[in-house]
C-alpha cells in the first residue's frame, strides 16, 4: 500500500501513516481500527493528544502482528527534564501496550523554557534506544539552530524531524535543514488543516488528473520525499487519502503547487521559536 523510507539511524518507516491529533480519546479506537483496517500501518500519536491508550487499544483489537505496524508518539511538553523523559516513556509504553515503541519525538524544542535546555532532553530521548525500548529517537519543531545544537553538542543525529508542511508553507529552511544532516522530514498538517484544498491551482490539476485535490497534495509530499499522515475520521477519506501511490505529478504540476508558498504568513501553527505552551 506504501513506500517506505529508509531512516539513518538503518531502521525504515512508511511513508504514509494516519495521525490522531485532535482525535477525541472516545473515538480514538474506532477511527485507528478503521484506519488499520484500510490498510495503514503507520499510527501517529503524542502524549499531549491523551489517546494513547486508544490507540494502544485499537492496535490490541486489529490482530495485526506487531511487526506489521509502526507506531510513534512524542514527549508531552511539561515532561522535558531527563527524569520525566524516561517515567513518562515507559508510561507511554504502559498505554500504548507496547514492550518497544518505533519512534519518540520531542514534541516541541521550548527554548525559553528549562533555562533553553533541550540538549539534555534530546539526550535522554536518545539514550532509550540503548534500552531496547525504543527503536528510532527524532525531534519535532526543530529550526535549523535546534538541530545545530543538539548535534552539535551530543553527536547524536535525530532520524527524523517532524515540522509544518504544506504548500502555503513549504517551511524549506527547516526542511533543508533536516535533510543536509540526514534526516528525514515528516509534514504535519499536510493539506494545510484543509486551507489548501479549496486552492484554484491545486483543484486545476485534480480536475485534469481526475483526482482529488487532496490526493493532488498529498501525491506533492511523496514526490518530494516528505512523510506525511493524513487525518479522517470518515472510512471512504481515509481510503482516498491512501490512493497516492499509482499516479505522479508532472514537472509542471510540482512547480504549480510549488508556486503557492506564502512564506511566513502561510505558518498555520505556533512558531516553534516562540512557542512554549506547557500543559
Amino acid at each position: 500500500m506504501t513506500a517506505t523510507i529508509d531512516l539513518n539511524d538503518g531502521t525504515s518507516i512508511p511513508q504514509l501513516g494516519f495521525g490522531t491529533y485532535l482525535v477525541p480519546p472516545q473515538d480514538t479506537a474506532a477511527t485507528v481500527g478503521s484506519a488499520l483496517e484500510a490498510g495503514y500501518r503507520h499510527i501517529d500519536t503524542a502524549q499531549m493528544y491523551g489517546n494513547e491508550a486508544e490507540v494502544g487499544q485499537a492496535v490490541a483489537d486489529s490482530g495485526l502482528p506487531r511487526q506489521e505496524l509502526y507506531l510513534t508518539s512524542k514527549l508531552d511538553n511539561g515532561n522535558h527534564r531527563p527524569d520525566d523523559v524516561r517515567r513518562t516513556f515507559e508510561e507511554s509504553l504502559t498505554r500504548l501496550g507496547l514492550e518497544r515503541l518505533d519512534l519518540f519525538l520531542i514534541h516541541w524544542p521550548l527554548p525559553t523554557r528549562y533555562d533553553g535546555d533541550y540538549v539534555s532532553t534530546w539526550k535522554a530521548v536518545a539514550d532509550l534506544i540503548g534500552e531496547g525500548t525504543l527503536r528510532s529517537a527524532g525531534v519535532s519543531n526543530f529550526e535549523p539552530d535546534h538541530l545545530e545544537r543538539i548535534i552539535g553538542e551530543t553527536g547524536i543525529v535525530p532520524a527524523v524531524n517532524q515540522i509544518e508542511v504544506h504548500p502555503y508553507f513549504p517551511n524549506e529552511r527547516a526542511r533543508e535543514a533536516s535533510l543536509r544532516h540526514g534526516i528525514a522530514v515528516e509534514a504535519w498538517g499536510p493539506l494545510g488543516q484543509g486551507a489548501v484544498l479549496g486552492d484554484e491551482a491545486v483543484a486545476s490539476i485534480a480536475e485534469r488528473t481526475g483526482r482529488t485535490p487532496a490526493q493532488v497534495i498529498l501525491r506533492w509530499h511523496i514526490q518530494r520525499g516528505d512523510i506525511v499522515f493524513p487525518k479522517s475520521m470518515n472510512r471512504a477519506r481515509m481510503e482516498e487519502n491512501a490512493r497516492i501511490f499509482d499516479f505522479e505529478l508532472s514537472p509542471e504540476d510540482v512547480r504549480a503547487i510549488n508556486g503557492l508558498d506564502r512564506g511566513p504568513a502561510g505558518r498555520g501553527g505556533p512558531d516553534p521559536n516562540t512557542f512554549d505552551y506547557v500543559g
